[in-house]
């Protein structure tokens, strides 16, 4: 695996096989693993007791509300990428609601107030045209900057510092377009830079933060870093975060805020789904699931990677090689080339692991695919959460209402 793929290990099912766990659930479905959601608050928390930083959730990895209460106790609050995922964060998650959009659309605004404490803008025109109403309404205005440091490889998609970028105001823009008034409108700066990557990326985009921003630093309250920072993977460097959060917040007395999405739940869920047929094209087996790349795990096309599956091993690493693909009409529906110690069969169940990130924030029904149902793991009871059905993928083509045409 390269770039940002840089996914958790396969979490632990407490000495049972995927078949004792969850033999009896229907496929696919996703199960979110509440134990390990409080183990990922516990490290944020800790990191945020030692550092006084302050931690949100971002949802647009996770917005399974229903675990809300789990995280809660950890984190200072949620961060929304708009209108909707703010108004999920002010009812359902205790604490600051943070907002960051490309862009923002006037018929929303004045709703976009009732629930963000934070609202930060993209570039100067959009800090003047809506700055002067969030600082009316008491809200704190920040505008997120482009330290146009790349600290990734072979992923643009995911690359916010990627030449032509749309996101971030560079230096050479805010030299052009920030005036004093504009400028005095400010509480706080924002980055956001990484993708599931470690602590020594964030040294480095830092650095460049302050070889472009140095002089406006010491006039702000805050500074967000933004999120993809993978804390509570195994090897994360906590030790040098906690040494940039330090370094930062001592040199100019701002109060730093981070907003990982994949740190809070990752490794936290899983993806059962079962094997609906097995067909041949020249040296390949490939296994047909219930379960679809492009419609339930969309980041791994998007991506691409290839996500972690218990008991199975690297293409030719076990007796049995089979290339996992998903039941829809689209070419490339393919999860990955696996290896099985046994023949797969029709039937089978195969669990996937990390899928509580990206997934049922993500879905769809492309093709018809049914929505798969969630579940929570509770030690070693599994509880329904949702359900899904016809209605959901009609219903979601009329505009939140069926009509029906006689």
């Amino acid at each position: 695996m390269t770039g940002c793929e840089n996914r958790a290990p396969f979490a632990p099912l407490g000495g049972k096989t995927p078949q004792q766990a969850f033999e009896n659930l229907p496929t696919p479905c996703y199960i979110l693993d509440e134990d390990q959601l409080a183990k990922n608050g516990e490290i944020l928390a800790a990191v945020a007791q030692r550092t006084g930083a302050k931690i949100l959730l971002a949802q647009k990895a996770f917005s399974n509300f229903q675990m809300y209460p789990i995280l809660a106790p950890y984190l200072a609050g949620s961060e929304a990428s708009g209108l909707y995922e703010a108004r999920l964060g002010f009812e359902e998650m205790p604490g600051e609601v943070h907002v960051f959009s490309a862009a923002y659309r006037e018929e929303e605004f004045e709703q976009l107030l009732r629930y963000a404490d934070h609202i930060v803008f993209n570039s100067p025109r959009q800090l003047e045209k809506f700055g002067p109403r969030a600082k009316a309404a008491g809200k704190s205005v920040g505008l997120r900057v482009n330290p146009e440091c790349s600290t990734q490889q072979g992923h643009a998609i995911y690359d916010p510092c990627a030449s032509g970028s749309r996101l971030g105001t560079t230096r050479d823009q805010w030299d052009k377009k920030m005036t004093p008034e504009l400028t005095a409108l400010l509480d706080g700066l924002h980055f956001h830079t990484l993708c599931e990557q470690d602590a020594q990326d964030l040294a480095v985009t830092l650095d460049a933060l302050e070889k472009r921003f140095a002089d406006v630093l010491p006039h702000m309250s805050w500074i967000n870093f933004g999120g993809g920072h993978h804390i509570t993977r195994p090897g994360y460097d906590v030790s040098l975060l906690e040494e940039c959060i330090r370094r930062i917040s001592g040199k100019y007395g701002v109060q730093v805020y981070l907003e990982p999405g994949e740190a809070c739940a990752l490794n936290a869920g899983f993806l059962a789904s079962r094997v609906l047929d097995i067909v041949e094209n020249g040296a390949f087996r490939i296994a047909v699931l219930d379960m679809s790349a492009a419609c339930h795990t969309p980041d791994v096309i998007e991506m691409p990677y290839r996500p972690p599956l218990y008991g199975a091993g690297e293409p030719g690493e076990l007796a049995y090689s089979y290339r996992l693909a998903g039941p829809t009409c689209l070419a490339g529906d393919v999860i990955g080339e696996y290896s099985f110690p046994q023949p797969l069969q029709e039937g089978d169940l195969l669990l996937f692991g990390d899928m509580a990130i990206y997934t049922t924030c993500k879905n769809n029904t492309f093709n018809g695919m049914p929505l798969p149902p969630i579940y929570a793991r509770r030690a070693d009871k599994t509880v329904l959460l949702a359900q899904f059905g016809y209605a959901d993928f009609k219903c979601r083509l009329g505009g939140g209402f069926c009509v029906s045409q006689k």
